[in-house]
């Protein structure tokens, strides 16, 4: 039985328009009159806010895991930025993200690795899985929050408001690299860390799953790479272990926390006990 006829799953057409929507949308960067340097640098720079800023640090380190906490407009500020990334509701995301750590590379697993990595790396969001009550259960903390919900059910509104501001500033240069290009290289940044960083890499941990450390990984998602190291230790805030296991992320907090403005910092030990 394939996964599209099981019983279990049956296809999600509306993701997958959405994706297709925006993946032949970052096309339009091959239009020669689209180039621009400013465009570009522009793009890199919401990369870092969205991408960086707001899954990695916001979605990830801060809501799902709870590994530091911030005064609550911050933890808006960086929930904000994650649905700029616009990778689905929040609560959704850190809901799936949750059953993913309980449930790794198994069967429950949203994107269990075991299917091979298109499965791990998109080819999952195809489909609708039968989760029943799951995600509501794991985000008990968060889904009557009314930021949150506003957030989780208006993030394509925002994207589109985010697209009028710079098409007034720029024109369609800014829509092709700002808004399509570098939303499918966070796409597919935070999809490797699904993905690749459970198939390649080298595992320092014996972590009960396929979780790997993959360098190239980290650097793409400013530290999200170090992938073993983080299900050893998933409340850990800081995932390069090592000293030169570089996490810009960890950087990142620190730097709050250098400012007041992350308290209660969870680490693993200095020198963890090895598998």
């Amino acid at each position: 039985m394939t996964l599209a006829s099981s019983p279990e799953r049956s296809w999600n057409w509306l993701n997958t328009g959405y994706l297709a929507l925006i993946h032949v949308g970052a096309c339009l960067v091959l239009i020669p009159s689209n180039f621009s340097w400013s465009a570009i640098g522009i793009a890199v720079l919401l990369h870092w806010i969205t991408g960086g800023l707001g899954i990695t640090l916001g979605w990830h380190r801060l809501v799902s895991h709870r590994s530091f906490t911030t005064p609550k407009w911050v933890e808006y500020f960086f929930v904000l930025c994650g649905a700029l990334a616009c990778q689905g509701g929040v609560l959704d995301w850190v809901g799936l993200h949750r059953l993913h750590h309980k449930y790794s590379d198994t069967a429950p697993d949203p994107h269990d690795s075991s299917l091979g990595f298109f499965w791990s790396h998109f080819g999952w969001m195809f489909f609708y899985a039968q989760r029943g009550d799951a995600v509501p259960r794991v985000t008990k903390d968060i889904k009557d929050d009314p930021v949150y919900k506003f957030l989780n059910d208006y993030f394509v509104l925002i994207q589109v408001a985010l697209g009028l501001g710079l098409f007034a500033i720029g024109g369609w240069p800014y829509i092709a690299w700002c808004i399509f290009f570098r939303l499918v290289a966070v796409f597919h940044c935070t999809w490797l860390v699904n993905s690749a960083t459970h198939m390649f890499g080298y595992r320092t941990f014996n972590s009960d799953d396929k979780s790997r450390n993959c360098w190239w990984v980290a650097l793409l998602t400013y530290g999200e790479g170090w992938h073993n190291n983080h299900h050893a230790y998933q409340y850990s805030a800081r995932h390069g272990l090592k000293w030169w296991e570089i996490d810009l992320t960890w950087m990142t907090i620190r730097f709050l926390q250098m400012l007041g403005l992350a308290t209660n910092v969870k680490l693993a030990p200095v020198e963890p006990q090895q598998a």
